[in-house]
């Protein structure tokens, strides 16, 4: 269900990667070299109106001394590039399920029960915690309770 270019776009396009990016592969490179500091703030910015709650949810991929490092030198590394794909295809995922942006954002954004009570954007930072979304977001898709 990852779609490539869902993914490229929410994360701001072909301008935050030094390649083309067509097929998950080519992905996958392009976050292994790490990409334009610029991608996290879109993906949060996409989830987040408010400036506290992106910042917030940017500082729990990058630590806030590494993000200003990152900001003045324009690239994340690799792992936080992945970090904020893995947060772009679980966006990418709700919008599909709920078939509405809005309605994604508010549950991405509400305490899930089966997540201990946090948001499952949150949630999703960690690998771990973003199989448990995506393993949420099919139960829904398939017709089981939010």
């Amino acid at each position: 269900m990852m779609q490539v270019q869902d993914i490229v776009h929410l994360m701001g396009g072909r301008t935050v990667f030094d390649r083309p990016v067509k097929t998950a592969l080519d992905l996958s490179r392009g976050l292994g070299e790490g990409v334009n500091v610029s991608a996290l703030d879109h993906v949060a910015s996409h989830v987040y109106a408010d400036p506290t709650a992106r910042r917030g949810l940017m500082l729990r991929v990058v630590p806030e001394g590494t993000l200003k490092r990152r900001l003045r030198d324009g690239r994340l590394t690799a792992v936080e590039s992945e970090r904020t794909a893995r947060l772009a295809n679980i966006i990418t995922k709700a919008e599909y399920v709920w078939r509405d942006r809005q309605d994604a954002k508010i549950w991405l954004t509400t305490p899930h029960p089966e997540l201990d009570n946090r948001p499952p954007i949150e949630a999703a930072v960690d690998e771990f915690g973003a199989r448990l979304v995506e393993e949420i977001l099919e139960a829904i898709l398939h017709g089981m309770p939010a």
